[in-house]
């Protein structure tokens, strides 16, 4: 049983119970006094809508843009007239005196509105426009008409571009400004864009930045002066290039066969002539053939495209430039890349020594272009670090030794384990990583130039250099190799490696052959990464940072894309195909003979390719001419049916049907 209630406890409950009525009732008459009287408008304050959630400010957006095109507005109009640039006002109106007006000009600007702030009768605006801003200074009395001037700047959001008329001049603090008579959306921007919070960037994470690229330049003002170097260093090349009597050319993309470089290219399919086709990895050949026939002095600046990892210095497909001049050498070219170099650095950065970070988050170094560069021959430059002499380069054991140091080093090199491979490993760890200021590697054994020309005086090597700075390549050149006699014998070691599992060495081009039959004449050849030259100018050290479209491994929401606009002929199941249909191909194969026309046969054929670019081992015989015009009946799907025969296939292809003929 619970205790009575005292007297004191009854009051102060009393109390509180009259005093919670009491407020209830001023409560509820404040409420219906404000449904009685009409709703005041909410004051309009510019900018006052970025706190909300961005989906709410995306739907809201849509909704005030299809309000405007039922009034009859058009938010996307077709053209606005254009007086001054952005940066061209600035330079011509810099000097007006603080709270000066010129009404004698009417200008007409246009640009992204970067921020905006003000209310009532008086608002700011921050345009930009070709990178540089300059502020709107809007004020009801300048404004054509009171009621213009509350619906435009109603409607006006951060992002949005816009079309401004007005007269130049400076805010009484000095501010250059526009003060507009008339302004107009020219378009939208729907989303909420990110801000910039003091000197952190408005988007710092990489992944938005190199798949949105739009919103980072937009966002992220500074990042455009990475593209203005890049500009700059090609429009330097050309100009130097174009100065010397150099003719600008231009390369197929599409290649039958993937030359003029060591790496692995990328295939595709020319529906029209039922051919399989490569991306080019260099445009080498081609600009050579130019030479031979009579353009002495060729370049090209153009995209190349690998099929390869991406990491920092390395994307898929990059821009590089190639040129050719006939009559000079590999010594003449390390001169001209000094001059080049050198004179572009100084021009774009204002001195020949450059600050850089090789890596993210290491500390700068400091890089001297100052010419001339230093020099290092390959094999003597590495015995001399690693304090050994290296195996002679036609020890025929020299593949061995080499892995041999290299396992005794604890140094990794990706099989093949070819004698090209196992000194680029070395090279890479003893000599690359040690170059900060621009050095030239010199004297590359030929086993790791098959295009270059054999040196002069020095046994085995060849006439070649690279350009290193901080650890990185930055050009590679040569004395071209003119005899072609020479050079069929080095595409042939190339198709050697490729039989072996070297996806990279090169592949057999009799077209280029029979044109250097022609004649070559001593040719020096060169060609520089620009993106890699841009990383060093810009103090970027992951490529992403110079290429504006990047490529990247696509996200989720791509590959939902890409599923959903699939080619119908890509989603064939390849399980279901069959081995096409071929007349009888009987041909001697291990002393039996066999129906090349039945897919046993042809697995057999296959199977005896395994490890040779050609029947009988790494050179061609009238056996493998014999083979090939038999298969010339066959459809190309069923020569192509089996790994091994393609590569053959196509190793033999590259010769003329003469050529062919005079095999033993």
């Amino acid at each position: 049983m619970s205790e009575p209630e005292s007297k004191n406890a009854m009051k102060k409950r009393l109390k509180a119970e009259a005093a919670a009525k009491k407020k209830a009732e001023k409560e509820a008459a404040k409420k219906a006094k404000e449904a009685s009287e009409p709703a005041k408008a909410k004051k309009f304050v510019a900018g006052g809508d970025d706190d909300l959630d961005p989906t709410q400010y995306y739907s809201n957006r849509v909704n005030a843009i299809k309000k405007m095109e039922k009034s009859g507005l058009n938010p996307y109009p077709h053209k606005f007239h254009v007086s001054h640039r952005v940066p061209d006002f600035i330079t011509e109106f810099a000097n007006l005196e603080d709270g000066a007006r010129d009404e004698s000009k009417t200008v007409t600007v246009a640009g992204r509105i970067n921020s905006v702030r003000g209310q009532g009768k008086l608002y700011f605006y921050d345009l930009k426009g070709d990178g540089e801003f300059v502020q709107i200074m809007s004020d009801l009395k300048t404004y054509e008409s009171e009621e213009g001037f509350g619906e435009i700047h109603r409607s006006l959001k951060r992002g949005d571009i816009i079309g401004c008329t007005g007269f130049p001049g400076k805010s009484k603090t000095g501010q250059l400004s526009i003060f507009p008579t008339s302004m107009i959306l020219l378009s939208p921007c729907l989303h909420m864009l990110p801000k910039k919070v003091g000197e952190r960037d408005a988007i710092t994470d990489q992944e938005t930045r190199y798949r949105q690229r739009y919103l980072d330049l937009i966002c992220n003002n500074d990042n455009r002066k990475i593209f203005e170097i890049r500009a700059k260093v090609i429009s330097y090349i050309r100009r130097f290039l174009d100065e010397r009597n150099f003719l600008e050319v231009e390369t197929p993309s599409l290649c039958l066969l993937p030359g003029g470089a060591t790496a692995k290219p990328f295939k595709t399919f020319h529906n029209d002539l039922s051919q399989e086709m490569f991306m080019r990895i260099a445009p080498e050949l081609p600009l050579k053939k130019l030479i031979i026939g009579g353009l002495e002095r060729v370049y090209e600046i153009g995209r190349n495209y690998r099929n390869e990892g991406i990491d920092l210095t390395h994307n898929p497909e990059f821009t590089t430039c190639e040129f050719y001049q006939a009559y000079a050498d590999y010594e003449d070219l390390m001169q001209m890349t000094e001059e080049m170099v050198s004179g572009m650095v100084k021009q774009v950065c204002g001195s020949y020594v450059i600050q850089f970070s090789p890596k993210p988050g290491a500390p700068e170094v400091e890089v001297d272009f100052t010419p001339p560069f230093k020099r290092i021959s390959m094999i003597s430059g590495l015995e001399e670090v690693m304090k050994i002499k290296l195996p002679a380069l036609d020890d025929p054991n020299c593949d061995k030794k080499l892995a041999a140091i290299l396992k005794e080093r604890n140094l990794e090199c990706v099989p093949p384990h070819t004698t090209a491979r196992l000194l680029d490993e070395l090279v890479g760890e003893y000599l690359e990583d040690n170059i900060v200021n621009p050095t030239f590697i010199t004297e590359h054994p030929e086993i790791m130039s098959p295009l270059a020309k054999y040196h002069r005086s020095k046994k085995f090597l060849t006439e070649r250099f690279e350009l290193f700075v901080a650890g990185r390549e930055l050009c590679n050149a040569y004395t071209e190799l003119n005899n072609p006699a020479v050079q069929r014998e080095r595409f042939l070691e190339q198709a050697k490696f490729n039989a072996d599992g070297d996806d990279e060495a090169m592949c057999l081009d009799e077209s280029f052959v029979v044109a250097l039959e022609h004649g070559l004449p001593p040719t020096g050849g060169w060609g520089l990464g620009i993106d890699r030259l841009t990383m060093f100018l810009s103090n970027k050290n992951n490529i992403k940072e110079v290429l504006l479209f990047p490529a990247m491994k696509p996200n989720l929401e791509e590959m939902a894309i890409l599923a959903a606009n699939k080619p119908k002929e890509d989603a064939v199941d390849l399980n279901a195909k069959k081995f096409p249909a071929c007349p009888p191909t009987v041909f001697k194969l291990a002393g039996e003979d066999e129906d090349l026309g039945s897919e046993h046969g042809m697995k057999q054929l296959d199977a005896a390719l395994v490890g040779n670019t050609f029947l009988k081992g790494g050179s061609p015989s009238a056996e493998d001419a014999k083979l090939f015009k038999q298969m010339e009946k066959m459809p190309r799907e069923a020569v192509e049916w089996f790994g091994n025969v393609k590569g053959w296939w196509f190793s033999v292809a590259q010769f003329s049907e003469g050529v062919r003929g005079m095999w033993k």
